[in-house]
């Protein structure tokens, strides 16, 4: 069973980093591509970072884009977002979500995924 558990979430000051991790179960890192979504209060589910397992290309949302960084460590089965120069619009739910067939872009743009975590609440405040 695929299992992906997602930790890191927590109440930042605006500037601030956090670093989210999403550990998964070995099944996991053969898929497709691996990302990271948000949901915030009264909005859609976004994918903000998002990363192929094959070559380890990145897709960023714009929103994102130059703040956030996503990587994956095989040995240690985790996948990581950090996030810095966090703004209030960053606070939500954090997702990992992993996709058996597309790319980065595909499964952020798309949301195409098949497996999802838990979710880790992060709260920025200004």
């Amino acid at each position: 069973e695929v299992q992906l558990a997602e930790s890191g979430g927590g109440l930042v000051q605006a500037g601030g980093s956090l670093r989210l991790s999403c550990a998964t179960s070995r099944f996991t890192l053969v898929a497709a591509a691996i990302g990271w979504f948000r949901q915030a209060p009264g909005k859609e589910r976004e994918g903000v970072a998002c990363i192929s397992s094959s070559d380890r290309t990145t897709y960023y949302s714009d929103s994102v884009q130059g703040r956030f960084t996503i990587s994956s460590d095989n040995d240690k089965n985790t996948v990581y977002l950090q996030m810095n120069n966090l703004k209030p619009e960053d606070t939500g739910v954090y997702y990992c979500a992993s996709a058996m067939y597309g790319s980065s872009w595909y499964l952020c743009t798309w949301n195409n995924a098949d497996t999802w975590g838990q979710g880790t609440l992060v709260n920025v405040s200004s």
